[in-house]
C-alpha cells in the first residue's frame, strides 16, 4: 500500500469544552497519513488516488461549521470523512491545539484506524509525529 501525508495543516476550528473555546475559533494543526491504491503509481492518473487538495479543502470547509468538545471526537469525525467520502483504507491523524496551556507548545491526540479493521503490513511513521 502507498501512503499520502499532509503535514502541518493549520486552520481555525471550534473545539473545546470551556466557554471561551465555544465562543471563538482557535488554531489547530492537523497531520494526516492515509492509504491510497497502488494503481495511482502504476498508471500516473489522479483518478486512481486520493486528491490531497480535495481532502484539505473538505476538512477546512467542515471545520468552519462544526463544534467539537474533544479533539478525540474531531479526529474520529475526520477519519470517517476520509473513509466515507474519499475511500481511504487506512488513516493516521494527529490533531493539536497550539499554545493553549502556559509553557506548552501544543496539546493533541493521535488516532489510527483501518477501514473494517484493515491495517497495513507496516505502519509508516506519522509525518511530524515527534
Amino acid at each position: 500500500m502507498d501512503f499520502i501525508f499532509v503535514e502541518g495543516l493549520q486552520l481555525e476550528a471550534r473545539v473545546g469544552i470551556y466557554p471561551h473555546e465555544k465562543a471563538a475559533t482557535q488554531t489547530v494543526e492537523i497531520n494526516l497519513t492515509f492509504g491510497v491504491p497502488e494503481a495511482a503509481a502504476e498508471r500516473d492518473h489522479i483518478a486512481d488516488t486520493i486528491d490531497y487538495e480535495k481532502v484539505t479543502t473538505r476538512i477546512r470547509d467542515l471545520l468552519l461549521t462544526q463544534h467539537f468538545n474533544l479533539l478525540e471526537t474531531l479526529g474520529e469525525f475526520l477519519v470517517k470523512v476520509l473513509f466515507d467520502e474519499f475511500g481511504a483504507p487506512w488513516v493516521r491523524i494527529s490533531i493539536a491545539k497550539l499554545g493553549v496551556l502556559r509553557g506548552v507548545r501544543r496539546v493533541g491526540v493521535y488516532i489510527e484506524r483501518g477501514r473494517d479493521g484493515f491495517m497495513p503490513p507496516f505502519w509508516p511513521s506519522a509525518a511530524g509525529a515527534t
